[in-house]
């Protein structure tokens, strides 16, 4: 199993965890209930882990598949700097969300302020998922290209 193959076994969970951890996260807002608040925020915690599993492949991935025809430099590496803002996005959401818990778990009067301030980067990482996922599978599946990157990438660049 090489990195392209690790890189798509993991790359989906940060994003799937992220979008079903804001609903989530909605739910418990809406309802009043820690438990399930903590839910959330024990699913981006784990989307975190795998966000950090992600960028750990996505170098060999790009080693691998960015000289193959159609694909090319530039469509992979606005994947890669897509990936590294959501990488940072994920973290931070990450370690909120360890706070979160902890304050949520000891009753702290700050366990709502940390609800609230993870919903927000919840959002912001959800906005960035969309568009990491997204240029992620353009770069095998030209039928989601804008049509522009589909001509760029089928002239040869040069080596």
């Amino acid at each position: 199993m090489n990195d392209a193959h690790l890189h798509l076994l993991v790359n989906h969970f940060p994003i799937v965890g992220t979008i079903l951890g804001l609903l989530i996260l909605l739910g418990g807002l809406f309802f009043k209930n820690n438990s399930v608040k903590n839910t959330a925020y024990f699913l981006f915690i784990v989307a975190a882990v795998f966000a950090a599993f992600s960028m750990a492949t996505g170098e060999g991935a790009e080693e691998l598949v960015e000289d193959m025809p159609n694909i090319g430099h530039e469509i992979v590496h606005n994947h890669e700097e897509l990936a590294e803002k959501f990488a940072i996005i994920m973290y931070l959401l990450g370690v909120v969300s360890i706070i979160g818990l902890i304050t949520n778990i000891k009753k702290h009067p700050k366990a709502s302020f940390f609800s609230y301030a993870i919903l927000v980067i919840a959002i912001v990482a959800v906005f960035f998922s969309t568009k990491v996922g997204t240029s992620g599978g353009e770069i095998r599946h030209t039928e989601i290209r804008p049509e522009e990157t589909v001509q760029n990438s089928n002239v040869e660049s040069p080596k």
